[in-house]
């Protein structure tokens, strides 16, 4: 996302909270460390460390199957093992990291050798992911990103050997399918943009992926990983128009909007085809894309034509793809009753608050939300204890539990969004943009309109306790919320 701040770290970060995945690419190797709350599913990212293997680039085709070069080889073990000193470095215990390795490794006719060699090396296991496990994967890391569980979602993502496609509904594949184009292999194989588009939709029409897809009716198209991630950042920066070069002056304003159209990719594959003929083109694209640059082109005429074979009108960008999908699988076996949404739910109030809010009021209402965790979880502990007398007639009844808890960080978090207007009444302008707009996904009606409420009543007079009677605004407002949003206030303001 666009906000540099993350939902609050729980409360006690322990060996057992760390869970870390290594997605062994084709283009790249990247380490995700990430810290969980197993009470409500969410996790923080702690550590994500790219290595440029490159692990694609040199093979040879001298057989039916690509080989591996042994300079290859070097750089992956290089960087695993570097990756492997973080992890030792944050104590994880080995259950709770995956090494995965993708197409690259997967097609290689050398991978009994590459395995061996890096097994020898970690003293770990490395999983070769098959398309279908792959495709799968990701589509668990997009519901992390985006909240679409009960929408029918179709994930494209490009990598350096291969794209996956996978059709999802409620946390469920329903259709997975991985063709062997990627973004490395074709700039290797093709020096004419002609001859690739020709491959291209000759492997599209002869895999059936057109038919089997149209079968559903796709209700959100969402793109992920590092090409589709940069076509997104290309198009919204302007960079068919070079409008990027005047960007930096506004990059304190920049937002990113995470999705692009069809218009908006044919306008970037035509300026990127220009700059092929052109002198000092290339320099431009080096500049702009820097490590991606030599495979951008590539990777967007590849998008262009699955665009043009699918329909696809517009496409969204998901910032999680296979490395958060791992962790998410890991989360689900180790945590009973583990939340699919929980992680979705909370990055829209992140991108909601980092909307309407600059850094330091950002910086101001997450300290807020961490606040109010200490002063919830003390009023929950003091509750149990008030309560376990033999004295019925002096028991308070205080329902408190984890739902309750996220609705309180959610408000923390958006609570003071509407000083974009002034101060004056920004508590009654905060509530009115969190309800007169679908914000907040993942969330029902009657979630929102409490999250909206604990905002509105944060300051100035209490709300009625009749028409909130037994709600947690009820319960929250006057011994938790009030008081930590006072207190930052006094701080920040």
């Amino acid at each position: 996302m666009s906000s540099s701040f993350p939902p609050p770290t729980p409360a006690t970060t322990t060996k057992s909270n760390l869970f870390a995945a290594v997605d062994m690419g084709t283009n790249s190797f990247k380490l995700l460390i990430v810290s969980t709350d197993p009470s409500s599913g969410r996790f923080l990212t702690l550590n994500h460390i790219k290595e440029p293997v490159l692990l694609g680039l040199d093979t040879t085709t001298a057989t039916a199957k690509p080989t591996i070069s042994a300079a290859s080889i070097h750089r992956a073990i290089s960087a695993l093992l570097k990756f492997q000193q973080i992890l030792h470095s944050h104590r994880l215990p080995s259950s709770n990291y995956r090494f995965v390795a993708t197409s690259a490794v997967r097609e290689a006719s050398n991978q009994t050798q590459f395995l061996d060699s890096a097994r020898e090396k970690l003293g770990h296991p490395i999983e070769i992911l098959s398309g279908i496990e792959e495709a799968s994967l990701i589509y668990l890391g997009v519901l992390q990103f985006y909240s679409v569980f009960h929408s029918t979602v179709l994930t494209i993502d490009i990598g350096g050997g291969s794209t996956e496609f996978t059709v999802g509904f409620k946390g469920k594949v329903l259709f997975s399918k991985s063709l062997k184009l990627g973004h490395v292999t074709l700039t290797q194989n093709f020096t004419q943009i002609t001859r690739m588009r020709e491959h291209i939709q000759k492997e599209i029409e002869n895999s059936g992926l057109i038919k089997e897809i149209k079968e559903f009716k796709i209700d959100v198209v969402i793109g992920s990983s590092g090409t589709i991630k940069a076509i997104e950042k290309a198009v919204c920066k302007g960079y068919a128009s070079n409008v990027d070069e005047h960007v930096g002056v506004f990059e304190e304003f920049y937002k990113r909007e995470w999705k692009f159209s069809r218009e908006e990719l044919k306008g970037l594959v035509e300026r990127l085809c220009e700059e092929e003929k052109e002198m000092g083109g290339r320099g431009r694209r080096e500049g702009f894309f820097k490590s991606r640059a030599g495979f951008i082109l590539a990777g967007t005429v590849l998008l262009d034509d699955i665009f043009e074979r699918l329909e696809i009108e517009e496409m969204e960008v998901s910032g999680y793809a296979l490395g958060e999908g791992v962790i998410t699988e890991m989360l689900g076996r180790v945590f009973e009753g583990f939340d699919l949404n929980a992680n979705a739910r909370w990055r829209s109030v992140v991108r909601l608050a980092s909307r309407f809010n600059n850094k330091k009021r950002m910086r101001a209402a997450a300290i807020c939300a961490g606040i109010a965790r200490e002063m919830f979880e003390g009023l929950r502990k003091w509750n149990e204890l008030h309560n376990n007398g033999e004295n019925d007639s002096n028991k308070v009844l205080v329902r408190l539990d984890e739902g309750d808890l996220e609705y309180l960080e959610a408000a923390c978090l958006l609570h003071n969004i509407g000083l974009c207007t002034g101060k004056k009444g920004y508590h009654k302008q905060s509530y009115r943009v969190i309800m007169n707009g679908d914000h907040l996904h993942g969330y029902n009606h009657k979630e929102v309109e409490l999250i909206a409420l604990l905002v509105r009543h944060h300051r100035k007079k209490f709300p009625k306790s009749n028409s909130l009677e037994g709600s947690i605004v009820e319960v929250c407002i006057p011994c938790v919320y009030m008081s930590a949003c006072r207190l930052v206030t006094d701080l920040f303001f």
